[in-house]
């Protein structure tokens, strides 16, 4: 009977030992980033007893995907189970908070308290000086008080009020300094905590059974919609005969919970939530449409707006452009049917802050022909297009891309590769030095009135000018109106040689200028309409 309980004991003791769980770190070996999403590769060890045991492992995305986790371990361990979680709480587990933070947090307490009470004894001085200065009304016949006594409540109160007076700017000073130690102190916590490698609050617990005692490494891998990147590009241009340089970089963000330090860094364009499921054409059934819910579409000009391949932006002075050649990147560059990737050979740190960080990807020397294209009707101001063509072969994607263009930051633009012509276009920024000026002519230009209809005829000028060392090419576009009434008439009465779609009433000239010459282009036109109406939009 004796031995009967001490078997049980033993086995009890046993199976408390197996329960008490036994934690570990995990530590970022590499990452997969995608356009949406992270995959994230980790490594830990962990020392375990024969028999079941539960694991803790810290230090995981805050976020992540149960599904996609995967656990590598060695064939003498079994995982039973895995479980994330975000709300593991044990009394086993130690409080690991940085002693550089908690001291620069004590100090901001003890800042805060000591500013609270300064503030309390600036408004009782101020709330006194209030007082006083409401109870001076005992001057006068009324008071009740004799020479002597006034001239001692006179002198009393301008006492009290200078000490007073001078405690409150005192005080004041003191405030404003206290808040400068404040200042001081959150901007050096806010480094401290950028500076010390996150520890998150995602954990994974697992069940284990294990044949032999002993040291155990384990793999861990899991997909987290905590991270992104974005394709990013430098385009540098000397001048209008050289090419581009361009620096294909990359902006990685990442707020998993956890700070990505040395990591071995993949990108990809792929897509590692997107279904893998083909899709299955429905018959498609035809119904009409709720009266109530249908409007029309106006009618829209053919011109619009500029139409480039990019856009420009005001000069942003948090931007900062490095050199051609400061960075020197080694990338191995994996393309197969569904997707691109970057394999970076240089490791990496990207913290777990949600801020950009710049990662260079290869330097593209790409010949380019340079045009510039203008628009007088809605901008005054030419645009220089770079074309690039058989630009398959760089493996570009979709992005950003500062200009920097003869050796000045001039804006930015959009590579877009997904176009479907063989020339890709890249718009280099406006160029100040080609003027453009487009002004009606009064005296060719006005309105006559027949019997029953009028003619209003309209005469522009368009100046260009080339202010360059070195010949350029333009093409400028102009318009004119179209008509969709059969009352109202358009006659085109001087195009000057210009190119015109008579579907959508675009004007296009292609120019070629020498170094400092100026060339002139007449458009006139006029518009027939009944006189007793009135054509809002010309």
């Amino acid at each position: 009977m004796k031995q009967f309980f001490f078997a049980i004991l033993f086995l009890i003791s046993g199976l408390l030992f197996a329960q008490k769980p036994i934690f570990t770190q995990a530590k970022v070996k590499s990452a997969t980033v995608y356009f949406n999403a992270a995959e994230l590769s980790q490594n830990a060890n962990v020392t375990l007893p024969a028999g079941t045991s539960e694991i803790v492992i810290k230090n995981v995305a805050n976020y992540l995907n149960e599904n996609s986790v995967q656990i590598g371990a060695p064939a003498s361990v079994t995982v039973l189970s895995v479980q994330f979680t975000n709300d593991y709480i044990s009394e086993y587990e130690v409080d690991e908070n940085s002693p550089a933070i908690k001291k620069v947090k004590d100090s901001i307490i003890l800042v805060q308290k000591e500013l609270e009470k300064l503030i309390n004894t600036k408004n009782s001085e101020t709330k006194t000086i209030e007082l006083l200065d409401k109870n001076q009304q005992v001057f006068g016949q009324n008071s009740g008080l004799s020479v002597a006594e006034l001239m001692k409540m006179v002198e009393y109160y301008k006492t009290k009020r200078t000490e007073m007076s001078n405690n409150v700017n005192t005080l004041t000073e003191k405030e404003k300094k206290l808040n400068e130690t404040l200042k001081r102190l959150n901007t050096k916590l806010e480094i401290n905590t950028e500076k010390e490698e996150k520890t998150s609050t995602g954990k994974l617990v697992l069940q284990v059974m294990n044949t032999a005692a002993g040291n155990v490494p384990l793999e861990i891998s899991y997909l987290t919609n905590r991270a992104s990147w974005a394709p990013f590009y430098d385009l540098r241009a000397d001048n209008v005969t050289s090419p581009i340089n361009m620096m294909y970089k990359a902006q990685v963000t990442q707020n998993t919970g956890i700070d990505w330090k040395k990591v071995k860094l993949t990108l990809s364009s792929g897509n590692p939530n997107q279904s893998n499921q083909a899709p299955t054409v429905n018959p498609w059934f035809l119904r009409y449409r709720n009266a109530y819910g249908y409007e029309a579409d106006d009618a829209s000009p053919a011109l619009q707006e500029v139409v480039v391949s990019g856009y420009s932006a005001k000069k942003d002075s948090n931007i900062k452009i490095r050199g051609a050649n400061s960075i020197s990147a080694h990338t191995t560059i994996n393309e197969n049917q569904l997707n691109i990737s970057f394999d970076i050979d240089i490791p990496y740190d990207i913290l777990s802050n949600g801020k950009k960080h710049s990662v260079a990807l290869k330097e593209i020397k790409l010949p380019a022909s340079y045009k510039y294209y203008a628009a007088p009707k809605l901008d005054k101001e030419a645009f220089l297009l770079a074309e690039i063509t058989d630009y398959g072969k760089y493996n570009l994607l979709k992005g950003e891309a500062n200009i920097i263009f003869e050796g000045m930051y001039v804006g930015k633009t959009l590579v877009n590769p997904g176009q479907t012509s063989d020339t890709l276009n890249l718009s280099m920024g406006r160029d100040k030095k080609v003027s453009i000026k487009r002004e009606k002519i009064v005296e060719k230009s006005g309105t006559k009135f027949l019997s029953s209809k009028k003619e209003q005829t309209f005469t522009y000028d368009i100046v260009i000018r080339n202010n360059k060392k070195e010949a350029v090419s333009i093409k400028l576009d102009d318009q004119i109106p179209l008509s969709t009434d059969k009352e109202i008439e358009i006659e085109l009465k001087e195009k000057d040689g210009a190119k015109l779609n008579a579907e959508t009433g675009l004007l296009s000239w292609e120019i070629n200028l020498k170094p400092n010459e100026t060339k002139k282009l007449r458009l006139s036109y006029m518009v027939k309409s009944p006189k007793d109406k009135t054509i809002d939009n010309l």
